[in-house]
């Protein structure tokens, strides 16, 4: 089984300036952040001159290489609450969060890329007008939707928190997007799909990025390794029988992309299709780049589309 490795690529508002000592030093517009890496086991390359004009750093409060600490950032006074980005003809807005990181996942743009050519692909393919039904669950701040719509997919986009679907509208609105089909649902993700199941809407395409732990609105909790594989028996059952794409993304890097793997076979087992899988990373942007592997995923393709 190949394992791909797959990182951004095209980006002018983000890069990876440099990491070590369990640190890396991150850009995202025009300025630079400090956030623990567990993975830099090295030395930085850069000096601490050029570290300490960082616009914030992110203090944990326990353990600084333990992934699921908790903590809070220290700002300069010069930064502003929150800044515009782009990438790939979308705009959001940048902003510190408490989980660390700035309101956007650089490192998932890969997946937006091939989700595109997939919707392109699927729209040529048909002999009607047509504009895939794509469910994004878990859409957080929303670039997965905007950019699937962007591209001619009709999008719901899935989320337990009201505040990161209010993100969502911001970006929407940023890139002046209030046009496009993508329709936005504050909700339980099994509970959302237990529905969908039940009023018999399907899908042509479904993204995942489900956290390790999760609140839905009514306090409902989520925990990957429990909930996944209810969620995952659920999804055959939302898909139109020709689907085009699945993504399932994960940050929880302890486990494998493997587990991933086997899991969407299994999920797809009675669709015509393909499964290939791998992790996510970041390079630096330097000569003689270091690699930093931020996630695993797992995707699915239908391949009479091809």
């Amino acid at each position: 089984m190949n394992s791909l490795l797959l990182h951004p690529t095209n980006w002018k508002d983000y890069s990876l300036v440099d990491s070590g000592n369990g640190k890396k030093l991150e850009r995202f517009g025009n300025f630079l952040f400090i956030r623990p890496e567990p993975q830099a086991l090295w030395s930085p390359r850069l000096s601490l001159k050029e570290w300490e004009k960082s616009s914030g750093t992110f203090l944990s409060s326990s353990n600084p290489l333990n992934e699921d600490a908790t903590g809070k950032w220290s700002l300069k006074k010069h930064l502003p609450l929150k800044w515009e980005m782009g990438y790939d003809n979308i705009k959001f807005f940048a902003t510190p969060t408490p989980f660390r990181h700035l309101g956007f996942f650089p490192d998932q743009s890969p997946h937006w890329l091939w989700a595109a050519k997939k919707i392109k692909t699927a729209i040529n393919y048909s002999n009607k007008p047509f504009s895939p039904k794509v469910l994004n669950l878990f859409g957080y701040s929303g670039l997965a939707s905007l950019h699937a719509a962007l591209y001619g997919a009709s999008v719901t986009h899935v989320d337990a928190s009201k505040k990161a679907i209010n993100f969502a509208f911001e970006n929407r609105n940023l890139s002046s997007f209030q046009n496009l089909p993508i329709k936005f649902i504050t909700d339980d993700t099994i509970k959302f799909v237990k529905r969908e199941i039940r009023r018999e809407n399907k899908y042509d395409a479904i993204i995942l990025d489900p956290p390790k732990y999760g609140r839905g609105p009514n306090g409902e909790k989520w925990e990957l390794f429990n909930h996944l594989p209810i969620l995952l028996k659920l999804i055959p059952l939302i898909l139109t029988p020709k689907p085009i794409f699945i993504v399932l993304n994960s940050y929880a890097i302890r486990s494998s992309h493997l587990t991933l793997n086997y899991a969407l076979n299994e999920t797809m087992r009675e669709f015509s299709g393909k499964v290939e899988s791998g992790e996510l990373s970041v390079v630096e942007d330097q000569k003689n780049p270091r690699q930093i592997n931020t996630a695993i995923f797992a995707r699915w393709e239908n391949n009479q589309l091809n």
